[in-house]
């Protein structure tokens, strides 16, 4: 018995009835691509991490901007961010997804998942296929909503609220939804190019703050700027917003690896080094050229650090998040002293300065430290033997810049002459919290 079952197996391998461990029939099937299935783990970590993001925004960015602000203001960006967030995330529901996530061209999506259409609680995400596709969604919304939003401290004070909404509301779906197909979006143009950016440093960071600089200077200074005292009303709100935004970002970088694995692990030791290092240099940085550390330094340095290694968290060791937000210290330091005093432009709330040097900063960087150890094949940047990969990185700035750059200016000028967008001399000197919106922070 036992020799007619050998024989019988011996006839099936060589006919192919059926595969045996030896055949290339089972050779081909154990290469194939598995299945994708439904991971919880990653699931409920990506749900995680779409709160923690959400919570960068409300509270943590508006606390952040509202202790920032004169105390006649801090009510009307606390609205700015409150509005913008229920604005932008209706935007992204409705079709910011679908142009930004779906098959398209190089430079947009299209329109499949409008009004979500399609997208049912069993349908897994194309670009994260352990995880429902509705989850991914809401993590991306998050970033839509973040991004925006960032814009709003650099006009703060004199910049009218349908003006900065409407801004927004248009900005998201004409620059940010492009931006961010064109580096994560299927067949997008820079991530078919190669460039790298794990979590935001071009998409978000450089996006938000090139917009801020073009409102900056289309919208004026500050009425008594350079005269009078514009310091920052509550530097406990400051504190607090950047303790949030430190936390938050942990679902910002290490979400954005889309699953609960080691290259999530990789990404979140990465920002708490880099953003802790900022936090050391831009301080002693402040000791040494203005004799005293100041508590706003080292929250700002928290910010840039934060900022400069999002786009690398992912692609880098910790060395090079340690030497990311070293760097990243001292550098937004001087962009929010000696380069805002040299061209005298009034940036409110240094969006520039940090967030735009910072981006500019960790996505050359980038190109600089990535290794293929950590981000995989084809992730390999100077260190790792690939030095062109700093200039697809450079690349991938210049575009994002121009693009930011002209599509915000072009809308800015359209809404002045539609509606205007500066507050009138009364109602700047009066305060925005009761000229806009009739209220005021009680004494």
């Amino acid at each position: 018995m036992q020799s007619l079952f050998k024989r019988v197996a011996a006839l099936a391998a060589t006919c192919g009835a059926v595969p045996c461990l030896a055949s290339p029939a089972f050779a081909q099937a154990a290469e194939a691509a598995p299945v994708p299935r439904l991971d919880t783990g990653d699931t409920a970590w990506l749900m995680v991490s779409s709160i923690l993001v959400l919570f960068m925004t409300l509270p943590g960015l508006a606390l952040f901007y509202g202790g920032l602000v004169r105390r006649k203001n801090v009510l009307a960006v606390l609205m700015q961010c409150l509005f913008a967030s229920g604005m932008l995330s209706v935007l992204w529901l409705v079709c910011g997804y679908s142009l930004s996530f779906t098959e398209g061209n190089a430079f947009i999506g299209g329109l499949d998942r409008v009004m979500l259409d399609g997208i049912l609680p069993d349908t897994l995400a194309p670009l994260a296929p352990t995880i429902p596709e509705n989850v991914f969604v809401m993590f991306q919304c998050t970033f839509a909503v973040i991004t925006p939003a960032l814009i709003v401290g650099a006009p703060a004070d004199r910049i009218k609220f349908s003006a900065m909404m409407l801004f927004l509301g248009i900005w998201l779906l004409l620059v940010y939804v492009p931006v961010a197909h064109m580096v994560w979006g299927p067949g997008g143009y820079l991530g078919g190019d190669g460039v790298l950016d794990f979590a935001g440093g071009t998409v978000v960071h450089i996006n938000a703050a090139v917009a801020g600089l073009v409102a900056t200077l289309m919208v004026g200074k500050r009425d008594g700027y350079g005269v009078e005292n514009m310091a920052p009303h509550n530097l406990t709100l400051t504190m607090i917003g950047a303790a949030m935004l430190w936390v938050g970002w942990f679902g910002f970088n290490a979400g954005s690896a889309l699953a609960s694995g080691g290259l999530a692990g990789q990404a979140m030791i990465n920002t708490h080094a880099a953003t802790a290092a900022a936090v050391v240099s831009w301080t002693l940085t402040e000791w040494l050229v203005r004799g005293k550390p100041s508590l706003l330094g080292a929250a700002s340095g928290a910010v840039a650090g934060l900022v400069a290694v999002t786009p690398a968290c992912g692609f880098v060791s910790m060395g090079s998040a340690l030497a990311i937000g070293i760097l990243a210290g001292p550098v937004c330091f001087w962009g929010v002293t000696g380069l805002k005093s040299r061209f005298g432009y009034d940036d409110a709330l240094d969006v520039w300065g940090v967030h735009g040097l910072g981006g500019v900063l960790g996505a050359v960087l980038t190109g600089v430290f990535a290794v293929a150890s950590v981000g995989g094949a084809g992730k390999s940047g100077l260190i790792d033997g690939n030095p062109a990969q700093v200039w697809t990185q450079i690349e991938g700035i210049l575009l994002t810049v121009v693009w930011s750059g002209v599509g915000s200016f072009v809308i800015l000028k359209a809404i002045d002459l539609a509606i205007g967008v500066r507050v009138s001399r009364e109602a700047e000197v009066e305060g925005l919290d009761f000229a806009l919106h009739g209220e005021t922070v009680a004494h």
